[in-house]
Formats: C-alpha cells, sequence, structure tokens
C-alpha cells in the first residue's frame, strides 16, 4: 500500500506569505453574514476553514478591481492575509502534500497517466 500520511507544516500569514501561483491550503476565519431579521447587536457567528487557494501579488476581479497581495481560490473570491476586521481573511497558509507514491506536488499533461497508472499498480503491503 502507498504511505498516504501527510505532514502539513502552517505559516503564519503575518511572517510570510507563499510563492506567487502556487496553490496551498488557507486557514480562513471570519464572520457569517447577519441573518435577515437578526438585530444590530447580535452577535453573528465566527468560523475558522481550510481551503485551497493560490496567492497572488496582483489579481484583476470580474467588476474590474484590481487587488493586489492577496489569496484567490477556483471560485474566483478574493481573501486577503489576516485583518480582523475583515468579514473572511487567511491567517495561515500550508504547502499541499505531494501526490500520492511521488515526491511532487503537481503533474500535468503526458505525466499524468504513468504516475496514476505507478500509484494505482503498487501491490498492498509494498
Amino acid at each position: 500500500m502507498t504511505d498516504l500520511r501527510a505532514t502539513v507544516t502552517w505559516v503564519d500569514v503575518r511572517e510570510g506569505l507563499p510563492e506567487i501561483g502556487v496553490p496551498v491550503a488557507v486557514a480562513i476565519t471570519g464572520r457569517y453574514p447577519a441573518r435577515d431579521g437578526d438585530g444590530e447587536n447580535v452577535p453573528r457567528e465566527e468560523f475558522w476553514l481550510v481551503r485551497t487557494m493560490y496567492f497572488t501579488d496582483w489579481y484583476r476581479s470580474e467588476d474590474g478591481v484590481t487587488h493586489h497581495d492577496c489569496f484567490v481560490d477556483s471560485d474566483e473570491v478574493v481573501r486577503f492575509p489576516y485583518d480582523p476586521d475583515s468579514d473572511d481573511s487567511v491567517t495561515h497558509w500550508a504547502q499541499l502534500p505531494t501526490l500520492p507514491g511521488t515526491e511532487t506536488h503537481f503533474l500535468g499533461g503526458q505525466d499524468v497517466g504513468p504516475a496514476l497508472r505507478a500509484v494505482r499498480d503498487t501491490p498492498t503491503g509494498a
């Protein structure tokens, strides 16, 4: 069986940011929006979750706004490094684990098939 254990090292965004364009796991903290009918003084529920995103030094959103030093997810949602007053921001990031049975984080094109077959063909207990 292929060893599927992985160790993740989280980096505080206040201490450093990932390389531009590299997919990473991010920890996002924030507060859910107020619901209709909630009073002004009702506290909003806080959350902290993990998503995959990439970091970029600039990004132009669909509305034409240019953002700098931000994280972008697959839905093109932009989040910024930690801001305690934000409705959601990135607190930490981590390099994604390597692909099963490899020492790489990404394969593309003609390299995918042989790598995937090699992992699938590895006997259980090997």
